[in-house]
This record gives C-alpha cells, structure tokens and sequence, in this order.
C-alpha cells in the first residue's frame, strides 16, 4: 500500500489543501510538507492523529477502500440518521455536502 498516496487521496477527497489538513490535525506544517513534498512516511502517532481527522480508524486506512468495521463516532451518526425521516436526511445530506466548502 502506498501511505503516502493515501494521504494525499483522503485530503483529495474532502476538498482540502495541505495547509487545511495542518489546521485540522494540528500536525505541524513541516511533517504535512515532509509527507506532501519529500515522501516521509509518517510515524505512528502521525498516522493515527491523521486518521482521526479524517474520521477513519487505522483499520479503515489499510484497507484498500474496504470498510470494515466504522469508527465509534460514524456508529453513532448511523445511529441518529436511522431516526430522521426523508426530508430530514436530505437536509443534514446537504448541509454536509455545504460544510466542505
């Protein structure tokens, strides 16, 4: 797997630049920049901060876009989404979609 590449795929993903994915995990810019730029691996606690930001678990990160099993946090917005009606999720979809720009 490329961990690299996968990082700069999630950051695709969510519309962001480097310089948001450093003011969302408050890893400093030079690691982002190391990662982005020099192909540093991150370390360990890089990774797992990474992940947290982009609300993945390290499982969810190796497994080659197959999610196996959701964060504590994902469970619990299926949870309240299985009681909104089809109006309400239409709406939460679309203030979702509206908060990544």
């Amino acid at each position: 797997m490329d961990v690299i590449k996968k990082i700069k795929d999630l950051t695709a993903e969510r519309g962001w630049t480097e310089y948001r994915l450093v003011k969302e995990s408050g890893i400093a810019a030079s690691t982002i920049s190391n990662i982005f730029h020099r192909n540093t691996l991150p370390n360990i606690y890089t990774l797992e901060t990474l992940c947290d930001t982009f609300g993945i678990t390290l499982s969810q990160f190796f497994s080659n876009d197959v999610m196996l099993y959701p964060s504590e946090d994902q469970e619990a917005i299926l949870l309240e989404w299985s009681y909104l009606n089809t109006n309400q999720r239409e709406r939460l979809l679309s203030f979702l979609k509206s908060m990544r720009e």
